[in-house]
């Protein structure tokens, strides 16, 4: 990568794991199951994205097994969970947090698989399949494990759709407007951020194709 590419705070984006290992865990811990399973959502979850990006598409080693930060991160998480487990499960406050971060750290983690991409030299409908894959990837997985229709499949909340923004706006403001990535890449997030918090406060969804009988 570049020196002028974009990359992630690194604080932000620990943060950002420890959030989403919170919410995978509280998945599982709703879902009933035992200290490893909230484990092993609260890791898919939280690096399903980057594993799924870095192991499949660009054979690259994911993040997870070369930065010793994470797995303590996400053993944290798994434990805070266990212990505060009657009072965690349905407190508002995790929710909001998780949204948030999200709003921020999906399309941050969406750019960053773009330029990877780009640098493998992918073509253009791929690059924007890595990003998407970066972004939505943990939430796919945690929802195949548990056994439920994936959130990106479902009618509901604008997610995907603004994932899927966010790679258009990147690619159209590095390709086509020739602008750094590191301005187009914050440009995007601020968009995205925007759109997705919008969509939070209004509560916008989308709507079966086929309404029921």
């Amino acid at each position: 990568m570049s020196a002028s590419a974009f990359q992630i705070p690194v604080y932000f984006d620990y943060l950002a794991t420890f959030a989403w290992a919170l919410s995978g865990a509280v998945v599982a811990l709703r879902k009933r199951q035992d200290i490893v399973g909230v484990f092993v959502l609260a890791l898919l979850t939280s690096m399903g994205g980057s594993i799924l990006r870095d192991g499949v598409f660009l054979q690259r080693t994911p993040p997870v097994l070369t930065d010793q930060v994470y797995l303590p991160l996400i053993l944290t998480a798994t434990l805070l969970v266990a212990l505060l487990r009657r009072r965690i499960a349905h407190l508002p406050v995790v929710s909001r947090l998780v949204d948030t971060i999200d709003a921020f750290g999906t399309p941050a983690f969406a750019v960053v698989g773009m330029q990877l991409a780009l640098g493998a030299a992918i073509p253009l409908p791929g690059v924007v399949l890595v990003g998407a894959v970066s972004g939505v990837g943990g939430g796919v997985l945690r929802d195949m494990i548990v056994r439920e229709v994936p959130f990106i499949l479902q009618p509901g909340q604008f997610s995907a759709l603004i994932v899927l923004l966010a790679c258009a706006v990147f690619l159209g403001l590095t390709l086509a407007a020739g602008l750094a990535a590191e301005v187009a890449a914050w440009t995007t997030i601020g968009i995205a951020f925007v759109a997705r918090m919008l969509t939070i406060r209004f509560d916008w969804r989308t709507r079966p194709l086929l309404d029921a009988d």
